[in-house]
């Protein structure tokens, strides 16, 4: 047998030095990235190790950014494919390069929770420098996943609209649309339509990023840049957006490259003009957790709500002055901390927040067992109660949920009662959702069975109570948790409670102005002023009030770039719906 031949040891040091010597030579044949990012979702070469040469487009590798930088193919090296992207992540802390400049660069090619990506980079070298790609025309709805684009510079061709801020204070976010985006079950019935509708809704969308991975970033990003340094709000434009098109924690988002400019499209409006003399105005608002403390500036953080006696302060002051704006004569919460009527209460704190004439409906024990609870506030000049409150305390209520709260009022002056009934139904979230209250997929989220059987207990717990002299009728306004065409809010239209902001105000699927909640960058009502059929005539007026969905959450009573000073802006989560009612003998 012949031995084989040995191979001298510095052919051996040599062969393995020639490849990397190949990659690290500029102009020499390298794997086009369009070959890495193919036409489809994941690359044919991940796991491979490769040697690109592209253009950089935009560095990440600041304090706080991403590790790495964006690399494009130069205009007249791609395949001319609109199915495949031409660009790549590579991600690296080494500093080489910057943009404007032509890197050669050896990696292994990996997918990164759906972002195609070089990694483990070996060799970085610049190649001199380059103009950058033109970036490429696009708009939203997409037409298709933009798939094709990631990691390419983008420019959006027409003015998108602010629809979520919900992280901008967190990961510094903004989601745009092409226009609002309504909730689909509030035009739509739950179902099949409804949930494919609100899954298009979640695919036409693109984020705006800060381009950092830190949370909490100080400033805020992208808060304060309308003209005269006003806050945005959901419902205003964007134009000039220019960057690189990233997919990451899945959510595609633009990087820019210029700083966008923004446009206010969705003013802040002013309180409704008082109604007549002769009628009550009827405000219901959830409080977003009013909770203070032990009622004597201490016992912080409380368990929802407020984390320190300023928080506090500056949350009563908000809702104070939405409140009084609004001029309501009687006013329903929900939301409300569940801690009795003492002179330390939150209903103390609240009325006398409110100031004089304004006092409140008591049920002492009959307010259940929840953190919170529903009330009722009134000014004593302009109405008194006619009769006894009632709690509903049986069926679904009897050892859960939030007891709705019925009370009736005359005007002061004298005149028909009207009764005043203030829900707040099991809210949407699935903590400890089982059986029937998990999510059906129908657009409804979890619980909806518990509320419709919590609605349809109201309505017969209603039809049971005593009518006082001269009723006029009853409305029923609060926190229903449910959108316009969902079943808890069915129950009460088919039993003769109709919506009174959707009777003035209705919505579809290209515009609902007067919404009172906005979630996941789609808006519509929860919130709702019910009037049954006889009340329904002498309900002049109905409408929300836009001063809490469309601000920021970064301006809340409870972040670090909360508002100073009296004003009603972002005083809660929910916009306060206002019902104007006439009572006298037309």
């Amino acid at each position: 047998m012949t031995k084989p031949e040995r191979i001298p040891l510095i052919s051996l040091i040599l062969a393995a030095l020639l490849p990397a010597a190949a990659a690290a030579s500029c102009g020499d044949p390298a794997t086009p990235i369009h070959r890495i990012q193919s036409d489809g979702t994941r690359s044919p070469l991940a796991g491979q190790t490769v040697t690109v040469e592209g253009i950089v487009t935009r560095d990440a590798r600041e304090p706080g950014g991403f590790n790495g930088f964006y690399l494009q193919q130069a205009d007249h090296e791609t395949d001319n494919n609109p199915a495949t992207s031409e660009a790549l992540f590579i991600y690296t802390r080494k500093k080489t390069g910057k943009p404007g400049q032509r890197l050669r660069v050896t990696g292994t090619v990996k997918e990164f929770h759906g972002l195609t990506e070089l990694v483990a980079v070996r060799n970085l070298k610049v190649c001199g420098t380059a103009p950058l790609p033109e970036p490429v025309e696009v708009s939203l709805p997409w037409p298709e996943a933009p798939e094709h684009l990631e990691n390419m510079r983008v420019r959006f061709s027409q003015p998108l609209t602010i629809i979520d801020h919900y992280n901008l204070a967190r990961y510094g976010e903004l989601t745009l649309a092409s226009s609002d985006q309504v909730t689909p079950t509030e035009y739509l019935p739950p179902g099949p339509k409804a949930a494919a509708q609100s899954k298009r809704n979640q695919l036409h969308r693109v984020l705006l990023d800060d381009g950092k991975s830190q949370r909490q970033p100080n400033p805020v990003p992208w808060l304060n840049n309308l003209a005269g340094d006003v806050p945005l709000r959901a419902g205003d434009r964007v134009t000039r957006l220019e960057g690189v098109l990233d997919f990451r924690f899945s959510q595609w988002r633009l990087q820019p490259s210029v700083m966008p400019r923004f446009q206010r499209n969705n003013p802040r409006p002013d309180a409704p003009p008082a109604p007549a003399r002769d009628h009550v105005r009827v405000m219901a608002l959830n409080l977003q957790n009013f909770f203070n403390g032990n009622g004597r500036g201490n016992g912080f953080p409380t368990p929802r709500g407020a984390e320190s006696l300023q928080q506090l302060d500056v949350q009563a002051l908000r809702l104070r002055s939405a409140i009084l704006q609004a001029k309501p004569d009687i006013l329903a919460v929900s939301e409300l901390e569940n801690d009795g009527y003492g002179p330390d209460s939150a209903i103390t704190q609240l009325a006398e927040t409110l100031g004089e004439p304004w006092a409140f409906i008591r049920t002492p024990g009959q307010d259940g067992s929840d953190a919170i609870r529903t009330a009722l506030l009134y000014r004593t000049d302009r109405v008194v109660p006619a009769g006894q409150p009632h709690r509903l305390r049986s069926g679904t209520f009897r050892h859960q949920g939030r007891p709705p709260l019925a009370q009736a009022f005359r005007p002061a002056a004298g005149g028909a009662a009207l009764q005043v009934v203030v829900p707040h139904l099991k809210s949407k979230s699935c903590r400890k959702a089982s059986g029937q209250d998990t999510d059906r997929q129908d657009g409804q989220g979890c619980y909806s069975h518990r509320r419709s059987e919590e609605a349809g207990a109201l309505i017969r717990w209603l039809d049971s109570l005593p009518a006082p002299a001269r009723f006029t009728g009853t409305l029923i306004t609060g926190d229903l948790n449910s959108y316009a065409m969902e079943t808890p809010v069915q129950r009460f239209r088919q039993a003769g409670y109709h919506s009174q902001v959707h009777r003035f105000y209705p919505c579809g699927p290209e515009a609902c102005a007067y919404h009172s909640y906005r979630y996941r960058g789609e808006k519509g009502s929860l919130d709702y002023s019910l009037a049954d059929r006889h009340l329904q005539p002498r309900v002049r007026h109905a409408q929300t009030w836009n001063i809490n969905a469309d601000e920021a959450r970064a301006l809340a009573y409870n972040q670090r770039s909360a508002l100073s000073g009296p004003q009603p802006w972002r005083a809660s989560d929910h916009n306060p719906v206002i019902t104007d009612i006439h009572l006298g003998n037309n």
